[in-house]
Parts: C-alpha cells; sequence; structure tokens
C-alpha cells in the first residue's frame, strides 16, 4: 500500500515586544487569532504570555509568522488591524508565496498603512494591492482609468485623492461629473427645477463628500466654485485647468461623450475615470465609450489603466461572491449564444445551399 509523503513539520516561536499589547495583536476575544487559525486550519498557534507558538507544515509556519511580523507592523504605525485586514494581509501573503504576488515587494504592511485622507477621527486608506496601484497611479499619471465592479472604492479612492489634492493646494478646484443615462425620459416626471430632477443622479458624489470634509463646508465650498458636482453634458465646451476632474460611471458614456470628456483636459490639471463595463445603461446599439477606450488609449503614455477585481470589493464579502457568479453565468452564456448563433448561421448555409 503507498503512503502519501507527508509534509516536512516545522515550529516557529514568535516573541511580540512588551510594546504591541497582546489584546491588539489577537483581537478583542481573540477575534483576529480565530481568523488566523480558520485560515490555516493544518497548523497548530497556541499562545502563553507574550509568545505564540506555530507547528504544522513548514510552508504554512513561514507564512503564519510572516504575517504576525506584518501585522506589528501596521500596529506600530497606529493603524487597527481588523478581521477583514487579516484575511487580506493573508490573500496577500499566500499571493507572494506562490509566485503571483507584486513584484515591486509591495507588502501587506505598506499597503495597509499608506494613509489619504484623515477626517473627524477617520482615515481613508487602500484595502488591497490593487486599490494601493490605483491610488499610486493617481499620483503618477495625468489621466487614470479605475474599471472594475460595484463596491472595489474606485470612485471613493479617486475622492479621496481630489480632496487630498485640493487640501495640498495641488489644484484649485475639484470637479465631479457623472453622465445621467438613467435620467431618459424619466426626467420630465420628476417635479423641480433640472438641477433637482439630475441630483438623484449625482447624490452618490455627494455622500462620498460628505464623508471626507465637514459637512457644514461644501455648501460654501460649493457656492465659491471650489468644488462642482455637475452632469457630463456641462462640461462640453470647457477646458478645465488647475482642477482634479472625476468622471463616474463612464460606462454609460457613448464613444462621442468619451472623447468630448477627455479632451476638457488644461494645464495642471489630473483625470480619474471610473467604471464597471458589466453595468452598462446605454440604449440598445450605443457602444460604451468606456469600452471602446481601453482599445484606443491603452498603452499611451502618461495615461494608465487600473483594472479591480472581485478580490478587491470591500463591501460585505457576499458582494465579491455575487459579482464572481455573475462573471461566471455571463461567460457561460456568452458561450452558449455564441454556438447558438454558430448553429443558426450553419442552417443558413446549408438552406442556401439547397
Amino acid at each position: 500500500m503507498t503512503q502519501t509523503p507527508t509534509q516536512p513539520q516545522a515550529r516557529a516561536q514568535i516573541r511580540i515586544p512588551a510594546a504591541h499589547p497582546m489584546v491588539m495583536l489577537l483581537g478583542s476575544g481573540d477575534s483576529l487569532l480565530r481568523v488566523i487559525e480558520e485560515a490555516f486550519p493544518a497548523a497548530d498557534i497556541h499562545v502563553r504570555g507574550n509568545e505564540i507558538s506555530a507547528t504544522g507544515e513548514a510552508a504554512d509556519v513561514a507564512l503564519i509568522q510572516r504575517l504576525f511580523d506584518e501585522m506589528m507592523l501596521v500596529l506600530r504605525t497606529g493603524a487597527p488591524m481588523t478581521e477583514d485586514a487579516v484575511e487580506r494581509s493573508i490573500a496577500m501573503l499566500r499571493a507572494a508565496a506562490d509566485g503571483l504576488g507584486d513584484p515591486q515587494g509591495e507588502t501587506p504592511a505598506e499597503v495597509l498603512t499608506q494613509n489619504i485622507l484623515s477626517n473627524r477621527g477617520r482615515t481613508i486608506r487602500p484595502k488591497t494591492l490593487n486599490q494601493k496601484r490605483y491610488v499610486d497611479a493617481i499620483d503618477q499619471h495625468t489621466i487614470v482609468f479605475g474599471i472594475g465592479p460595484a463596491g472595489t472604492g474606485k470612485t471613493y479612492l479617486a475622492m479621496a485623492k481630489a480632496v487630498q489634492a485640493l487640501q495640498s493646494k495641488q489644484v484649485s478646484r475639484i470637479i465631479l461629473t457623472r453622465p445621467a443615462v438613467e435620467a431618459g425620459e424619466r426626467l420630465g416626471f420628476l417635479p423641480g427645477t433640472l438641477f433637482d430632477k439630475i441630483d438623484p443622479y449625482l447624490r452618490p458624489l455627494y455622500d462620498a463628500l460628505h464623508d471626507m470634509l465637514d459637512p457644514d463646508s461644501i455648501p460654501r465650498l460649493m457656492a465659491a466654485g471650489t468644488i462642482e458636482v455637475a452632469p457630463l453634458a456641462y462640461m462640453r465646451g470647457r477646458t478645465l485647468n488647475d482642477a482634479f476632474i472625476i468622471l463616474d460611471e463612464a460606462q454609460n458614456t457613448s464613444a462621442e461623450q468619451m472623447k468630448m470628456f477627455l479632451t476638457r483636459l488644461g494645464f495642471d490639471s489630473k483625470i480619474v475615470i471610473t467604471g464597471d463595463v458589466t453595468q452598462v445603461d446605454l440604449p440598445s446599439g450605443t457602444k460604451s465609450g468606456l469600452r471602446q477606450v481601453q482599445d484606443i488609449l491603452e498603452g499611451l503614455d502618461d495615461v494608465h489603466f487600473s483594472r479591480l477585481t472581485s478580490q478587491d470589493v470591500v463591501r460585505h464579502k457576499l458582494v465579491g461572491r455575487i459579482v464572481d457568479a455573475y462573471e461566471k453565468y455571463d461567460s457561460r452564456n456568452g458561450q452558449q449564444d455564441g454556438q447558438a448563433e454558430g448553429r443558426e448561421d450553419g442552417r443558413r448555409d446549408r438552406r442556401k445551399g439547397k
């Protein structure tokens, strides 16, 4: 009878400096420790005093040791460790161990401690490696596209970078815009002025602003023109200088609107364009400008495409699984549709042959 070879066992002793209270490292009621134990079910992890021991397969023990090192680096900066942060750290370390990690060598601690903006005791930071790359790209390029599913922080992080740029006087104003595609014929049925009708489509941008600025200051900044929130149609004919400009829901721009918007770029300005190419609300037959622009501008100097995935979803865990399920469904049905079209073409060819 052939026996399956067992992996070599290893043991590590991790001594935690007194500067790091164990409750911060292990979580209230050992909540963080439980996350680690669930992620490494084959390893035995024991805590005694300020020492943690890990026994198991050599690869698992090495990852556990590295994980606690990264957690201590995060805590040293004053940033908190949460269950979500521990899970994301484990995913990053495993990807690096499998050769799928970042060639630039960015670590979980570097990702989780990069502060973008602080307001009212709350700090906005990237939570995944792709989010960090996206934020870094905004610093390094004039035009950045953030493309990915709902919940990946595309718009929120771009807004945080815009407010940061305004506060540090890198720009003198912020311009936030969205295509009001969903309005269509329904606008006429809504009460109020044109701005009242359009307001529901711009409301998510206002909500993000309220997270990042003192709410009392927002009306004053908008009245002064320092912050402008407007439909995409209001950008036509303008040159936008010394501004941080965000186009949100860009999948709902037509090819002509996308070209119009991109050519509004003026001096000392930065543009971030966000969207999800799987959620296009344009009328049937209208090509999405966000889909097309990838073929046109990919590889152009000072233009960067950041692509986020379901692994970067920072909402409820179920959102990421929903995104994956829809991608599988679309892929499966796309193949079936292609096969059906092929069969129909074959039938037409046979009929012509007759």
